[in-house]
């Protein structure tokens, strides 16, 4: 079983973007349940051509997963993501400063396409490893809404399972909590959050399979 895990790396207003080491932590990650997978991780830049160019390529590998993961700076929990919106940022440019010129992905598509994984599973595996998680129907209009919909355009329901997952903005170490404000969780948690999200998906993808 091939399981393709994705990050993204700086763009304006984040000159470190956590979703970049938790990709590769995960993949590095070693367990009984991932002895018989082959995890590929790769960091995109944070530029719309960077997707265009590099996902059609990593999803020609076929993998049987694509956990997808982003940063959301306004977040204080890590989201399971639903779907994905026909809808694109005029405001705010790429890492490459590239500017989109019209506000959806594709003119003749639907307005959003649903996620193919199975969610209340997917959070309540997650749950056990991590409480401060929920499903989410927003993934916003920037680049991670971009890759979701382009890796689920790919997939058409069918293969390979995708789940993009928006993460809050955490260091490799540990900081002060501000009093009054809502704990975020520790990139040590964030991880193990993420461990129990792929083995359930690998569980999904082993069902389907039967």
């Amino acid at each position: 079983m091939l399981v393709l895990i994705t990050g993204f790396g700086p763009f304006p207003g984040a000159p470190f973007n956590p979703s970049a080491m938790l990709a590769r932590a995960l993949a590095r990650r070693r367990r009984p349940a991932f002895a018989a997978i082959d995890r590929t991780v790769h960091v995109f830049a944070t530029s719309y051509d960077s997707v265009d160019r590099e996902l059609p390529k990593l999803l020609a590998q076929k993998p049987d997963i694509a956990l997808l993961f982003g940063v959301a700076g306004r977040r204080r929990v890590l989201c399971v993501e639903t779907q994905a919106r026909n809808a694109i940022s005029l405001l705010f440019p790429d890492a490459s400063r590239h500017r989109p010129q019209q506000g959806v992905i594709e003119s003749s598509a639907p307005s959003v396409l649903k996620g193919n994984a199975p969610f209340a599973r997917l959070l309540g595996a997650a749950k056990t490893r991590l409480a401060a998680s929920r499903q989410s129907r927003d993934a916003g209009r920037y680049l991670c809404n971009y890759v979701f919909w382009r890796a689920l355009e790919h997939a058409r329901g069918c293969k390979p399972l995708v789940q993009f997952v928006h993460i809050p903005p955490v260091s490799s170490k540990p900081r002060p909590q501000k009093p009054g404000r809502r704990q975020t969780p520790s990139f040590a948690e964030l991880l193990n959050g993420a461990e129990a999200l792929l083995i359930a998906l690998l569980a999904a993808s082993r069902h389907r399979m039967r």
